[in-house]
């Protein structure tokens, strides 16, 4: 069972990582971070997070690639974060094993609503 109180953000960008961290730790989540695809499945691996952000377009690895390793070993809630506006991006992104997308530039209020949607569960399909 996923850590509910930790979440990795695995983004290539410094300022975004920072961002996301600055967000999200008042929330009281505990934050990992990873530079890239790679070192981000490793801290997936390690921290078992509740929820993962992940960034599309990165070197290397790009996000759906990782999505996809993460989705191999882990339950993780991932949210895909992307400069791209696009339903075939999305789609893609929710093929490789994404529970949500969210477009930048995001309102950091948002970004927390989403991530505390991901942790918290819901009811039951059929009820």
């Amino acid at each position: 069972m996923p850590n509910p109180n930790v979440v990795v953000v695995i983004e290539d960008d410094v300022d975004i990582r920072s961002l996301l961290t600055a967000i999200l730790e008042p929330a009281g989540f505990v934050v990992h971070t990873a530079v890239d695809g790679l070192s981000g499945i490793d801290a997936v691996r390690r921290t078992d997070p509740a929820v993962t952000t992940l960034d599309v377009s990165m070197p290397g690895l790009d996000g759906f690639e990782t999505a996809r390793r993460i989705r191999a070993f882990s339950d993780t809630r991932i949210l895909m974060v992307s400069a791209r506006v696009d339903a075939t991006e999305e789609r893609l992104a929710r093929e490789a094993g994404a529970d949500d997308y969210l477009t930048k530039p995001f309102r950091p209020r948002e970004l927390r609503a989403r991530v505390q949607a991901l942790v918290e569960p819901g009811p039951p399909e059929d009820e």
